[in-house]
């Protein structure tokens, strides 16, 4: 009878024994608090439409209740975005999208805040060609229609740009150093108001990807687009005309990828690689990213780096020869 009595406390004893023994130093299973996700745009552009898309297959794929916090730092052409991603602590919990050129040409043009050699390209998404988009009641039906009006009458033709040094900024360049237009730079915060300040007539071209043009003709909006800036037609336009046939040799996409503070725990590095490519591959994914115009272009951590160290380069011999700030 007393030994019976005396059970519950022996077996609570043992479980405080057994506790007690346990290591101290255990580390919980990661992720164990919300992860943020930088999106060094804002809100309504293309990066954070893909964020915000791809968060919930991430959370999926690490499980345990995962949560991805997507966060807004848009400003100084992406600069503090891509700066906030670079200054984190390297444990996991901060991430976000490094978007090209920018990401390149920043620290090229300028004193950066940050430097490419300070961040972890992961996995990359997105590989979106650049396009010249219009009012639909431009008076350029073609893009031969800006080039001659641009010549004709100089500095008076208006293009949008995400900023100085981006891809829609160096597009605009290249193309008046092929046909000798001189247009007038208009640079935004991002590409949402890039596009908004083309559609309510305040500038004439907006020059932005694909994918948002695309977007914008599928929600009925009064656009159209000139030209896309890619190798070949995309299967899902094929009836925008590539730049190369309109007979200007520029091609310029923005890559839109996910890179972390360098030098995070090699196990943690690891989960999340393989979180972001399976949520990147998931089918439900990618009918999304089709639905929503994304051309999808996914590359593991070494293809990604060393498309970024060639972009560098690429861009540094560009600098020499053209430098677009000036």
């Amino acid at each position: 009878m007393i030994a019976t009595k005396l059970l519950p406390f022996l077996t609570v004893a043992g479980v405080l024994t057994a506790s007690a023994l346990a290591p101290s130093g255990a580390k919980a299973a990661y992720p164990e608090k919300p992860i943020t996700m930088i999106v060094a745009y804002g809100a309504g552009g293309s990066t954070d439409v893909t964020a915000r898309m791809l968060a919930p297959f991430i959370e999926r794929q690490l499980g345990g209740g995962a949560r991805i916090v997507v966060l807004n730092r848009g400003g100084a052409g992406g600069e503090i975005g891509f700066a906030a991603i670079a200054d984190a602590a390297p444990d996991g919990y901060t991430i976000g999208f490094i978007n090209t050129p920018n990401l390149i040409t920043i620290p090229i043009e300028r004193q950066a805040r940050y430097s490419l050699d300070r961040l972890d390209p992961l996995v990359n998404v997105i590989d979106d060609p650049g396009v010249m988009t219009v009012h639909a009641d431009s008076p350029y039906k073609t893009l031969e229609d800006l080039v001659r009006h641009a010549k004709a009458n100089p500095r008076t033709a208006t293009v949008g740009s995400t900023g100085v040094g981006s891809d829609d900024h160096l597009a605009m360049l290249l193309l008046e150093r092929q046909s000798g237009a001189r247009m007038i730079h208009v640079p935004f915060p991002g590409s949402a108001e890039n596009y908004r300040a083309m559609l309510g007539r305040h500038t004439q071209v907006c020059n932005q990807n694909l994918g948002e043009g695309l977007r914008g003709v599928a929600a009925g909006d009064p656009v159209r687009i000139l030209g896309v800036m890619s190798a070949k037609r995309w299967d899902v336009a094929p009836d925008i005309p590539t730049f190369a046939e309109l007979g200007y040799k520029i091609e310029m996409v923005s890559m839109r990828g996910i890179g972390a503070p360098k030098g995070l725990p090699p196990d943690i590095r690891a989960k999340l690689v393989d979180a972001l490519t399976k949520a990147a591959q998931d089918p439900e994914f990618q009918a999304k990213a089709r639905e929503t115009f994304q051309p999808l272009r996914i590359l593991d951590s070494a293809a990604f780096t060393a498309e970024l160290t060639q972009l560098d380069k690429d861009f540094r011999a560009l600098w020499a020869e053209m430098p677009w700030l000036k």
